[in-house]
């Protein structure tokens, strides 16, 4: 059975008791054959309040340490406070720059 890593994440980062919590599967906007590789997060959460944000990247790369060192390419992270989201826009990501032998 294939695992869902979306799902998995997802259920890891309710560790963080978000009160939001939005996942996009952006694999289709990179080059290569991996269909969940690139993710981005946006994240808001109690558990950022007064943190820093590589204090708060630290923590997510922690939580999904075994996705990481897996299936999961790239992480696009939005982590706000529940403060900061009040006033908050999420960035559209980019498109990958990066080159591929695959076409």
């Amino acid at each position: 059975m294939a695992v869902d890593i979306a799902q998995q994440i997802t259920e890891k980062l309710s560790a963080l008791d978000p009160v939001q919590l939005d996942i996009v599967n952006e694999s289709h906007m990179h080059s290569g054959p991996a269909t969940d590789s690139h993710f981005k997060l946006t994240v808001v959460s109690d558990a950022f309040a007064g943190k820093r944000p590589v204090a708060r990247h630290q923590l997510v790369y922690g939580i999904l340490s075994e996705e990481l060192a897996g299936p999961v390419h790239a992480l696009a992270l939005h982590l706000y406070s529940i403060e900061e989201w009040q006033a908050a826009e999420v960035p559209d990501s980019p498109n990958c720059r990066g080159g591929s032998k695959f076409d």
